[in-house]
């Protein structure tokens, strides 16, 4: 590689022609290997699964896919009305199921809320509330420690660091909602004789960015070959709707609302794939 050629552009796709070879692994791969006619797409109103819904409808046909919202009591309104807004411009049927109550089957909140209290007492249910990390990843000297960050209705807000025992609760706890969801996916796939189209990234599968038999099971991943700017890239070409393309990417996973960048990744996006591209590339 000419080194002296580097820089952010390298990251830049020939986006109809990887367009192309995406559809083509994705018809091969579900009618051929999997002989299925079509997919469903948890839709979230976030960036990756809507570049997957968008290629899904060009492999498959709007009328073999399903976009399948998976709300739940502490998701962002935004996600679902972005989800829907999805769906209109891709011509694709929606389903909305709710999983709050299989969470608290699972006791997910109350699990989750115990382990808070173990470090914040005056926390209650309802209050808003994220796990996150340090940030300027390049300019403090600062360890992967998390803290959980807390705020009452009436604004008083609680920081303190995270003992490993109770990050640990926290995570798994939560993580009832990334399994919940791709069961539910399962069951509407199954009933169709369709696929589960999975919706991580290159950024998610290979740094470890989704959680195992949650996000990070389905049968075909058609962007996960992808880096995040490079998603932004497809969503572009694809028409995505502009406020999904100008959305910041969150987990939406906890109440208190939290970017992927300040729960994982500590840098910006363009930055964190400009420097994993040169040190894979030598």
């Amino acid at each position: 590689m000419n080194q002296t050629a580097f820089s952010r552009q390298s990251l830049k796709l020939d986006v109809a022609a990887e367009t192309e070879r995406i559809l083509y692994f994705m018809r091969e791969t579900v009618h051929h290997t999997f002989r299925r006619q079509g997919g469903v797409v948890g839709i979230s109103g976030g960036i990756d699964s809507s570049v997957c819904l968008a290629l899904a409808v060009q492999a498959f046909g709007p009328e073999r896919v399903v976009g399948i919202l998976l709300p739940e009591k502490e998701s962002s309104p935004d996600s679902a009305m972005l989800a829907h807004k999805l769906a209109d411009r891709f011509g694709v049927q929606t389903i909305t199921e709710n999983i709050s109550s299989a969470l608290d089957g699972f006791s997910c909140y109350a699990r989750r809320d115990e382990a808070i209290r173990r470090v914040i007492p005056e926390y209650q249910p309802g209050w808003a509330m994220k796990i996150v990390l340090p940030t300027n990843l390049l300019e403090q000297q600062t360890l992967n420690i998390f803290r959980v960050i807390v705020t009452s209705p009436d604004g008083q807000q609680f920081n303190k660091r995270l003992p490993l025992s109770e990050y640990l609760t926290i995570v798994a706890a939560s993580n009832f909602k990334q399994r919940g969801r791709m069961s539910l996916l399962y069951f509407h796939a199954e009933a169709r004789n369709y696929v589960v189209v999975g919706t991580p990234n290159k950024n998610e599968r290979d740094l470890g960015f989704f959680v195992k038999w949650g996000d990070g099971g389905a049968d075909i991943f058609p962007i996960g070959h992808l880096y995040k700017t490079q998603v932004f890239q497809l969503a572009e070409y694809h028409d995505v709707p502009l406020e999904i393309r100008q959305r910041t990417p969150t987990t939406d996973t906890y109440p208190g609302g939290q970017t992927q960048e300040e729960f994982f990744y500590r840098i910006p996006f363009d930055l964190l794939d400009t420097i994993w591209y040169g040190y894979e590339h030598d």
